[in-house]
């Protein structure tokens, strides 16, 4: 792979957060996913991330409810029933492994999500999680600690990568046609030293 079109995925790989519902994905897909995240990097090698794949629409509305959506889309409460995510992956760090994941469940949740781009699929990584009533509703064992949420399915919304504007504002935002803007910092302020 050419690094232009490296460059073309990563950016592709925007954090989408409407689906088409009506396309399901397989658990093999998933699992597929997983594997991509068993190749990765691991601190000191420990490997102590375990998953949770789920493709059951039942248990899908379960883990939705459990997640913050968007947060600075303050007039938007999530998607639409038939908007939301066909599967997840639940990332968790096992103590009985390790007592400190360090970056590890990042590291496998951008693979993941850059894994499913190259397959059509979109995807968003959530850290705001009621993770209480995640436990609950998936019977996560007391050492497991979960970390990140992955959702996952066939994209339906347009991302568009903006320049920062002057004022600053990092905050991304929707226009009228719902195209979903990303403003980024420029290149030249984010390197503060180069030898």
């Amino acid at each position: 792979m050419s690094p232009s079109s490296f460059k073309d995925l990563v950016k592709q790989n925007r954090s989408c957060r409407r689906f088409d519902n009506s396309y399901k994905l397989e658990k093999e897909t998933l699992k597929d996913l997983v594997d991509l995240a068993r190749d990765c990097a691991s601190a000191a090698n420990m490997q102590p991330l375990k998953y949770i794949t789920c493709c059951d629409e039942q248990k899908n509305e379960d883990i939705f409810s459990c997640l913050g959506f968007a947060a600075y889309l303050k007039d938007w409460k999530g998607p639409v029933k038939t908007e939301r995510p066909s599967g997840y992956i639940v990332i968790m760090g096992d103590h009985n492994i390790a007592k400190n994941f360090w970056c590890d469940h990042g590291i496998a949740a951008q693979t993941m999500l850059l894994g499913a781009r190259t397959m059509g699929l979109g995807g968003c990584m959530f850290g705001a999680i009621n993770i209480k009533k995640l436990t609950s509703h998936l019977s996560i064992a007391e050492h497991l600690e979960v970390k990140l949420v992955v959702a996952l399915g066939r994209p339906v919304e347009d991302i568009q990568i903006d320049d920062l504007g002057e004022d600053g504002n990092i905050k991304y935002w929707r226009d009228e046609n719902q195209v979903h803007h990303v403003p980024k910092r420029k290149l030249d302020d984010l390197i503060v030293g180069s030898w």
